[in-house]
């Protein structure tokens, strides 16, 4: 039987801000309903003790945020939650105070991508003093993620943005040393008890209509990893943000016959054998990452 380390639940598509390295969605624009949530709970049971809120969208924008953590809580899911961090000041109290919560994993490069509404510093603050509160009083773990990096990190595309929010990490701190330094040996650092800043390369979004593509190749979809889109559409990974590869929909079929049916062992075996089947596979840039 398959078990995933990582299952994606996209409890909305919906999200405050435009990203230019995150493609805009054409589905319909929804916030997941109780009752979904609570079919998708039981049926990944046996396979996932983990779950991630997202996929596309902003899930601190769901109105029904906290009692999805009691629900996952109650079945026992430890939760990791990906933001860009615009509402995490709103959000802060009702996240610091919910158990199942695990992991939160705030996206820095958001706001340079974006119109701004506020201040690069007040942005930054809102998201440290949450992360300092949650390692002070909680087991939450934050992860400041700058994901801007040129590929072959030679060329840092992002060299002037990204040191204004390291010198106010730095200062926020007190850290006896400079970020990048460290940086420069390993893309992750600790700040403080589960406190870890990292940064990454930019990467483009699979497009089933780019011309390139590699029919050879491994990944972990379907392996390591399955995400369910907020519709109940259940797909191999969470890059799968239109729902190309629609393996089948939750609400209309156990989460088990979709991850074992044709198409699913189909992706499944060719992986295994260094066989990418799926036309959108063939397309995806992260996927490389996994053929180096």
């Amino acid at each position: 039987m398959k078990k995933f380390k990582k299952t994606y639940i996209e409890i909305t598509n919906v999200c405050n801000l435009n990203c230019e390295f995150c493609p805009s969605s054409e589905r319909n624009p929804e916030f997941m309903k109780i009752e979904l949530f609570e079919k998708i709970l039981s049926e990944i049971k046996n396979y996932s003790d983990q779950i991630y809120f997202h996929v596309k969208g902003e899930p601190c924008m769901h109105p029904l945020l906290g009692t999805f953590l009691d629900m996952a809580y109650a079945y026992g899911y430890k939760v990791n939650i990906t933001t860009n961090g615009t509402l995490i000041e709103s959000s802060k109290e009702l996240m610091l105070n919910k158990p199942a919560l695990r992991q939160v994993n705030f996206s820095l490069h958001s706001f340079d991508a974006n119109l701004k509404t506020t201040t690069k510093e007040k942005y930054l603050d809102d998201i440290l003093i949450f992360a300092k509160e949650a390692s002070k009083n909680t087991n939450i773990i934050s992860s400041l993620r700058l994901w801007n990096l040129s590929e072959d990190n030679n060329i840092n595309l992002s060299e002037e943005t990204n040191k204004y929010i390291l010198r106010q990490i730095e200062d926020t701190f007190n850290l006896d040393y400079k970020i990048k330094e460290k940086l420069g040996i390993a893309r992750g650092i600790t700040l403080a008890p589960n406190i870890y800043l990292n940064q990454s390369s930019l990467f483009n979004w699979p497009d089933i209509n780019e011309s390139d593509g590699n029919v050879c190749g491994f990944c972990y979809g379907l392996r390591d990893q399955v995400a369910i889109l907020v519709d109940g559409s259940v797909v191999p990974c969470c890059l799968d943000g239109e729902g190309i590869i629609n393996l089948g929909n939750i609400q209309h079929s156990h989460f088990d016959e979709i991850i074992e049916n044709k198409r699913s062992n189909a992706l499944y075996d060719g992986f295994s054998n260094r066989n990418v089947v799926e036309p959108l596979c063939q397309k995806c840039d992260y996927r490389r990452k996994f053929n180096k």
